[in-house]
C-alpha cells in the first residue's frame, strides 16, 4: 500500500541526453568525475568540486554553492527542461543482453518513515547530511533512488504496451550498457498506475539508502516549516525508479585483506580447515557457483572454500548469509577484523570489476588475500527487510547503476 504520484520531470532534450546523463555521484571519486565530465555533464551538478582548480573539498560551502549555480545555468541554457505536465516514465536498462524495466515515479516520505519503504542497510549520518544539504539547497532530487517491488502483472502489461513504441531516449553509454526512456503522459494510464500501487505492499531500497533517508529528512524539515501542511505538497515526495523484483541483477561484492594477522599462508589454510573444506584450484580464476561456497586467492593460487554443515544457521536470515559466514569464521575468528566499517585492513570490490581485480591487488603486494562470494538473492534481501533486520556492510551490488540526469524532481 505505497503512495506514488507522477511529476513534471526536468530532463535533457533528446539530442543532448548522452552529453548530460552521467554515472551516479557515488560510483566516482572527484578525480574520476573531473576526467569523465563533458561540458554539459550532470557531474558538474552532482560533483561540483570538479569545476575548481585546484579542486575544492566536495563537502565545502563553495562546492555546494557551485552545484546550485550549475543547476540554474543548465536550465537557463536549455540543457535541462521541465515537462509541461506530471507524467510517469519508463526507464529500461540493458546489460549483457538482459533488460530490466523500471517506472520513474515519486514516492512518499511517509512510506519511508512508516516502514512501507523497507531498507536492508544502515546509513551513515555524514553521508545522509551531505545528501540532505544537496536536496535542501537545490530544492530538488537531482538523482533517483533505486527501488524494487513485488512483481505485478498489470504493471508489466502497461509497461510492455508503452515500450512497444519509440523511446524518447535511446543510447548506449561508454560502459556498454543500454538506456531507453519512454514518457507516460495520458491521464487514464497515469491514474491507473497510481491506483495499482495502492495495492503494492512495499518498496524495497535496492540502491540509494542515503538518498532515501536524506529525502525523508528534507520532507520532515519542510513540513515543520509549513503550518498549513497537508501531506500532498511536492516536498513530501522524492524521485525513484522502481523495478519488479524478478528483473533485477545482484552481483557479488567481494573482500580483500591487507595481511594474514601474523600467520603464514600454510598456517592460515590450516586455520580455515576447521570450518571449511579447502580445495586448491590452481592459477585459473575460480568463481563460487552456489551459496556457502567461496573462492579465495592467496599466494598466487585460487582455492574453493566450502562451509561445513553446522557452521551456519539456515533458519536465521542474517546468519545464513555468506557475508556473515565469512565475517564470523574468517575475518573475525582468524584475521581479527571485528568491524567492517572501520577496520582499514579490509577493502571491498564490486563484482562488476571481475575477479581478476582481486588477484591483481594481491599480486601487487597491496593485499595479502582475497575472497569472492556468491551473490545474495532478492529473496534474501526481502526476507531481511521484512523481518526488520539489517544486512552486514557491503553485501549487495546492483548492476547496472541508474544513469543520472534522465529525470529530476523539483520539490515545489
Amino acid at each position: 500500500m505505497v503512495r506514488i504520484k507522477p511529476f513534471a520531470a526536468i530532463r535533457p532534450p533528446r539530442e543532448i541526453v548522452e552529453e548530460v546523463a552521467s554515472r551516479p555521484y557515488d560510483v566516482l571519486n572527484s578525480r574520476e568525475a573531473k576526467a569523465e565530465a563533458s561540458e554539459k555533464s550532470l557531474l558538474h551538478i552532482t560533483r561540483p568540486e570538479i569545476d575548481f582548480e585546484p579542486m575544492v573539498d566536495e563537502h565545502s560551502r563553495e562546492a555546494y554553492s557551485k552545484a546550485v549555480e550549475n543547476f540554474r545555468l543548465w536550465q537557463e541554457k536549455g540543457w535541462l527542461v521541465q515537462d509541461k505536465k506530471p507524467c510517469y516514465y519508463v526507464y529500461a536498462q540493458t546489460m549483457n543482453g538482459k533488460t530490466q524495466y523500471g517506472l520513474v515515479l515519486c514516492a512518499h516520505t511517509d512510506d519511508y518513515s512508516e516502514g512501507r519503504i523497507k531498507k536492508h542497510e544502515l546509513t551513515r549520518k555524514d553521508k545522509e547530511d551531505d545528501r540532505m544539504i544537496h536536496v535542501r539547497l537545490q530544492n530538488a532530487n537531482i538523482e533517483p533512488v533505486f527501488f524494487s517491488y513485488p512483481d505485478n502483472a498489470e504493471i508489466d502489461s502497461i509497461v510492455s504496451a508503452r515500450t512497444a513504441g519509440t523511446p524518447e531516449y535511446d543510447f548506449t553509454a561508454e560502459d556498454g550498457f543500454g538506456h531507453r526512456f519512454w514518457i507516460i503522459d495520458d491521464d487514464p494510464t497515469i491514474e491507473r498506475i497510481t491506483r495499482i500501487f495502492k495495492d503494492i505492499p512495499a518498496f524495497y531500497v535496492a540502491d540509494g539508502h542515503h538518498r532515501t533517508a536524506a529525502a525523508a529528512r528534507v520532507g520532515a524539515e519542510k513540513r515543520l516549516g509549513n503550518p498549513e501542511h497537508t501531506g500532498d505538497e511536492e516536498y513530501n515526495f522524492f524521485l525513484a525508479v522502481a523495478f519488479p523484483e524478478s528483473q533485477l541483477t545482484i552481483i557479488d561484492y567481494n573482500r580483500v585483506v591487507k595481511d594474514l594477522n601474523g600467520l603464514s599462508p600454510e598456517e592460515f589454510i590450516a586455520a580455515l580447515e576447521t570450518d571449511f573444506t579447502v580445495e586448491e584450484k590452481g592459477a585459473e580464476i575460480y568463481k563460487p557457483d552456489h551459496l556457502h561456497n567461496f573462492s579465495m586467492y592467496l599466494d598466487g593460487k585460487w582455492y574453493s572454500l566450502e562451509a561445513k554443515a553446522g557452521r551456519y544457521d539456515d533458519s536465521d536470515p542474517i546468519g545464513v548469509l555468506d557475508v556473515t559466514i565469512l565475517s564470523d569464521l574468517v575475518l573475525d575468528r582468524i584475521l581479527g577484523i571485528k568491524d567492517l566499517r572501520t577496520d582499514r585492513r579490509i577493502d571491498f570490490v564490486g563484482g562488476i570489476r571481475g575477479l581478476g581485480e582481486l588477484s591483481d591487488r594481491v599480486d601487487s603486494g597491496e593485499m595479502a588475500v582475497a575472497f569472492a562470494l556468491y551473490p545474495v538473492s532478492m529473496k534474501q534481501i526481502v526476507d531481511i527487510a521484512d523481518s526488520g533486520n539489517i544486512m552486514p556492510p557491503k553485501t549487495t551490488w546492483f548492476e547496472p547503476k541508474l544513469r543520472s540526469g534522465l529525470a529530476i524532481h523539483k520539490l515545489e
